[in-house]
């Protein structure tokens, strides 16, 4: 049964790959690695945007959990937002 696209991140979609974009950001450098706070906060942007569809950025097409798990990384609709 197909469902419509959700405003939600990997783990509520119930994807396959989900464990593997977790493994990634599990085994990212702490030094590269976003604080918890901080990816707590990237979170709340990501899931409040329109762009966010299934776990993934539309705006950029990245797994947008992964992007806002990395210090340098800033969100693809401006710095301003994280």
């Amino acid at each position: 049964m197909n469902r419509p696209p959700c405003r939600c991140l990997l783990r509520e979609t119930g994807a396959g790959y989900a464990e593997t974009v977790y493994r990634y950001i599990e085994n990212l450098p702490a030094e590269e690695k976003t604080g918890p706070e901080e990816y707590r906060k990237r979170l709340a942007v990501c899931v409040a945007c329109r762009y966010l569809r299934d776990g993934l950025c539309t705006a950029c097409g990245c797994f947008a959990e992964a992007r806002a798990a990395k210090k340098r990384m800033h969100c693809p609709m401006g710095e301003e937002r994280w």
